[in-house]
């Protein structure tokens, strides 16, 4: 069994992670307070109730977006610091841009100032984004949440999900988001022999652990032993990942992303970021006490 040096890691965190990680990870490893943790993500608010700023490193202009909505909240719920008025105050935000059908795009029209990975288009027609609504959803009701925008939004996902055919590995990620913690668990167990016959016959997951690229790995369909997905992998698959995820750990401590890095920046915020859920997804599955 493949563990990780932590005190590599903790320095890695220390010298190159974003202040948001740092309480991440003082908050999920050291004991920290929850209300640090808190403050770094209010520190990316929005007047208009959203979050922008980098928040989601890929979108690193100041404007509200959906993908940074879902990080902050993500944040809140893991590190278990879960503010009720900034979480009201998104869920106005997403309220009042959504898109006709309801839930929320994968970017919003709105990118001016800065820079933004290549892959942020706002799509014609604004419709709704399985990815960051499924997300943001799943969030919420994990935390047993309650706001209008999710009423409509958790309607979106069930309509999609049952005319799901051809789709992304991407989409699918918030889809599982989004089962794992809705109420209705028959429709949501329902829901899933579905999803995970997509995930198998289409071919979305990638069960080599040293694949190379910007590849879907079963950690990332089902990174806790309670994950939905877990199911769809044998124990000796999900171990040879947790060895390859151990072994990933660079020689300065951190983990890299398999995605493209179109922005040194960009990346340096992603590899605290990963680096932080290698630790979270380790531990978890009992490879760090």
């Amino acid at each position: 069994m493949t563990t990780p040096d932590f005190e590599k890691a903790a320095s890695f965190i220390a010298a190159n992670a974003r202040v948001l990680d740092v309480r991440r990870f003082e908050r999920l490893f050291t004991g920290g307070d929850g209300g640090p943790a808190r403050d770094a993500v209010a520190a990316y608010r929005n007047p208009d109730g959203g979050f922008g700023h980098a928040l989601e490193p890929d979108s690193r202009t100041p404007g509200s977006q959906p993908a940074a909505v879902a990080t902050a909240l993500r944040v809140m719920n893991e590190a278990d610091c879960w503010d009720e008025d900034l979480v009201r105050g998104a869920c106005d935000w997403l309220e009042r841009v959504a898109p006709a059908e309801g839930g929320a795009a994968f970017v919003q029209p709105t990118l001016t100032d800065g820079a933004w990975a290549p892959w942020w288009i706002p799509e014609e027609g604004h419709p709704a984004s399985l990815i960051a609504t499924g997300m943001i959803t799943g969030q919420l009701h994990a935390r047993r949440f309650s706001h209008p925008w999710l009423d409509r939004a958790t309607e979106v996902m069930w309509t999609r999900i049952d005319q799901l055919a051809g789709v992304g590995p991407y989409d699918v990620r918030g889809v599982l988001d989004f089962l794992q913690y809705v109420p209705d668990r028959d429709r949501a167990r329902k829901a899933f022999d579905q999803v995970g016959d997509l995930i198998l016959g289409q071919h979305l997951v990638t069960l080599d652990p040293g694949a190379e690229g910007e590849v879907h790995l079963p950690l990332d369909f089902a990174p806790e032993p309670a994950s939905l997905a877990r199911e769809l992998f044998g124990k000796p698959v999900i171990e040879a990942h947790l060895d390859h995820l151990a072994q990933a750990q660079l020689a300065d401590g951190g983990w890299m992303f398999n995605w493209l890095a179109w922005s040194p920046a960009a990346a340096q915020d992603w590899r605290g970021c990963v680096t932080v859920d290698a630790l979270r997804i380790l531990r978890v599955n009992g490879r760090l006490k």
